[in-house]
């Protein structure tokens, strides 16, 4: 059994999904395991992580017009430090969560044919995000 670690940074444009699935895929082959788990863990508060459709943008819309009516921003909240979007990215990343885990067969993530790797960014201007991937296999 082997194991290894790497931090990967999404630079964001602002709210949305960000696609990285090519980086964590090339990341995941380069280690030379054939079998295992892919573990990945958002190393924030107001982003998370999703296994999401990447062939229909549509999608990504439907998701982002979604969280937007389920935590809209709003001067109601106690929370208010850093503006009228960081109490509503704090409700949006409790709904979806920061870590996945993906097997790793015959050397590459098990994902679907329509299935990508998605941070999704719950503030309004953009950041540099920081996903820490962990393989454990063989």
């Amino acid at each position: 059994m082997r194991q290894a670690a790497h931090t990967l940074v999404v630079q964001t444009r602002g709210q949305g999904l960000h696609e990285f699935t090519r980086e964590a895929a090339g990341w995941a082959a380069g280690q030379g395991m054939t079998t295992g788990l892919l573990t990945l863990f958002c190393r924030h508060t107001s982003a998370s992580l999703l296994i999401q459709e990447n062939a229909d943008p549509d999608v990504a819309c439907d998701l982002e017009d979604y969280f937007a009516q389920l935590a809209p921003e709003s001067s109601a909240y106690r929370h208010q430090d850093e503006g009228p979007d960081d109490m509503p990215a704090h409700l949006r990343t409790a709904l979806t969560g920061v870590q996945l885990s993906v097997p790793l067969v015959s050397g590459r993530l098990a994902l679907g044919s329509w299935q990508g790797l998605y941070l999704f960014e719950h503030r309004a201007r953009p950041h540099r995000r920081e996903v820490v991937l962990h393989l454990l296999g063989a």
